[in-house]
């Protein structure tokens, strides 16, 4: 067979017995049904998925195990969204329930405005090309199926240019070669080819003869034109890098107060194109504040509070995750605090109490967030203290009014400093490989993540005020997936004191195995789940004192190469001078070493 005769699938045949393949019908448990075409659709705007029904969890069956596995993807948001990938899933199916497509249908006639809020792109994209099969007008059909084309086209093309070695967003700069193009079609010229314009506003104009799927093409459109990652955008600088643009096609002014260089912040470049929409009145805004689910001994708590209010902190506001009388009373009498707590009581009007501690974070943050009258909250931790060189308020106020919200990256407290803390920082941060961490950790260095024990995600100060917005531990998340309009805070640091001295560390070491930062990980390399445990066994406490003196602790040998590599930190840091400044009286148990 000669390369001319030689095909990529073996013939048509074979691609349809693949497509078909793909396609096999839910399979169905007694009792197991999608819910009626005629339903009352209402209630599920603000009904939320709960726990998963006993029955649906003990079900074996296909369709079981998808409602399963989408109740985990929309636990806790409303349960519209949930049976509208139900549909989604069904229709992508041979054989679906009669009553799938007309209720699909329903839910974008009556409620596609409430969707396009709630859902993130990749489900929006989902929904619009499932139009194409199950659209219930001509319009619909030929959108649905022109977009389900053009995405398909490009997830195929984008990730094969990922193999390039260049990002989403950087585009070519040298002139392509002319080579043959695919069934002899002319090439695309940058400086006067019309075919992306074309494309794209064709479908724009095909989506406004109907009025259900042209919002929601209109809005993946416009989110396609705002994506920095994309051919499309790439397309264009390019064509602006051998000319001007053409009328017409200007790139948007950026808002008046974007001013891009400052020496406090960087601004990130979005890659999956996840913008959230920020109002432009945001500009300028510098009321802050802190929120902290927190679980700890009264004189850490009130370290945690009174460092960041003598920061600057309009409020700090504290959700007890156990809640003591004694914390309660003490917390909330003091000038600029917050107190919640999380008893039986507040659960009942908040749903129920999530297992695990970092949901309950979420949802404690997200309360926060969403009732706040601050323009940006910092979501933290009680062993978490912001350091800024200059008052945090005003760096936040020169932030442009598109950004959503600053990270912070962590640094990590050394063990045996007082008044002056030291910390150290990745070895990334501090602009080396990771080669350099088994010359700053020559025992352990190789098992470390960054140089770290704790994470190095860092953490957020969200602007407030955008709708549909959670806080995450690590991200502001806007319709499940984290925001990416950014700013990255380069002089500021997220002081992490996780593990400040070795009872601290050994205290608080199986709980972090078994459920916190140290918990095992899907990948099948030794970190610190299996280092510590094998250090447990083989050495005891000898193996673990021989792993915190040379990774966690301020010794002269370990405070020098770090200094040396520039990953040291210094910071003044007396936090009980701090307590007593701003609250003028102590707790009792303020000098138990507690932190």
């Amino acid at each position: 067979m000669t390369s001319e005769q030689r095909t990529t699938y073996g013939g048509f045949g074979r691609v349809l017995t693949r497509m078909e393949s793909r396609s096999d019908p839910f399979r169905y448990g007694a009792g197991e049904a999608l819910p009626p075409g005629d339903m009352d659709l209402k209630p599920l705007l603000t009904e939320v998925i709960g726990e998963t029904p006993a029955a649906l969890a003990e079900s074996r069956s296909s369709f079981a195990y998808k409602c399963r596995e989408l109740m985990e993807e929309f636990r806790g948001e409303p349960v519209l969204l949930w049976l509208h990938g139900l549909l989604i899933a069904n229709l992508r199916r041979r054989g679906q329930p009669e009553q799938a497509a007309p209720l699909f249908q329903r839910l974008w006639a009556e409620h596609g405005a409430f969707l396009i809020d709630h859902l993130n792109s990749r489900w929006l994209v989902s929904a619009v090309t499932t139009f194409g099969d199950h659209g219930a007008t001509e319009v619909q059909r030929r959108v649905g199926l022109s977009m389900n084309v053009l995405f398909n086209t490009m997830k195929l093309y984008e990730a094969e240019r990922l193999h390039s070695g260049r990002t989403p967003e950087q585009p070519f700069d040298h002139p392509h070669e002319r080579h043959r193009l695919p069934l002899d079609m002319d090439d695309f010229s940058l400086r006067s080819g019309g075919l992306d314009v074309n494309m794209l506003g064709r479908l724009w104009v095909e989506a406004e003869g109907d009025a259900v799927i042209a919002p929601l093409a209109h809005h993946l459109l416009t989110l396609l034109d705002r994506d920095a990652g994309g051919v499309f955008r790439r397309l264009q600088l390019m064509r602006e890098a051998k000319g001007e643009p053409e009328p017409g096609e200007e790139r948007l002014p950026l808002p008046a107060d974007a001013l891009r260089a400052d020496p406090q912040f960087t601004l990130a470049k979005p890659k999956l194109g996840h913008v959230v929409p920020v109002p432009r009145e945001a500009s300028g805004r510098r009321r802050w504040g802190v929120v902290a689910t927190v679980k700890a001994p009264l004189a850490q708590i009130a370290r945690f509070a009174a460092w960041h209010l003598r920061a600057g902190a309009e409020r700090v506001t504290l959700y007890l995750d156990a809640p003591e009388a004694a914390q309660v009373a003490w917390l909330s009498a003091r000038p600029g605090v917050e107190v919640v707590p999380c008893d039986a009581a507040y659960w009942a009007v908040h749903g129920k109490r999530p297992k695990a501690h970092q949901q309950r974070q979420m949802r404690n943050a997200t309360h926060c967030y969403e009732g706040t009258d601050l323009d940006w909250l910092a979501h933290i931790d009680v062993d978490e203290f912001l350091l800024a060189p200059e008052p945090l308020g005003d760096i936040l106020s020169r932030i442009p009014s598109d950004i959503a919200l600053a990270r912070l990256a962590p640094v990590e407290q050394l063990a045996g400093t007082d008044a002056e803390a030291l910390f150290k920082t990745t070895a990334r941060r501090a602009g080396h490989g990771s080669a350099m961490l088994e010359e700053v950790y020559p025992t352990f260095g190789m098992h470390l993540r960054g140089g770290f024990i704790s994470h190095l995600e860092g953490k957020v100060i969200a602007r407030t005020g955008l709708p549909r917005c959670r806080l995450g531990i690590h991200a502001l998340l806007w319709k499940r997936q984290a925001a990416e309009n950014a700013a990255e805070l380069t002089l500021c640091h997220l002081a992490h004191a996780h593990a400040p001295d070795w009872e601290s560390f050994v205290r608080h070491l199986d709980f972090r195995l078994d459920r916190g930062s140290y918990r095992k990980q899907e990948d099948a390399r030794f970190r610190l789940n299996e280092l510590f445990s094998y250090l447990r066994k083989s050495e005891g406490e000898d193996g673990l004192r021989l792993f915190f003196e040379e990774v966690c602790t301020a010794t002269p040998d370990l405070v020098a190469r770090l200094e040396a590599r520039d990953m040291l930190v210094r910071w003044t840091m007396d936090l009980d001078a701090a307590v007593e400044e701003v609250f003028g009286d102590l707790p009792d148990d303020i000098h138990e070493g507690s932190a």
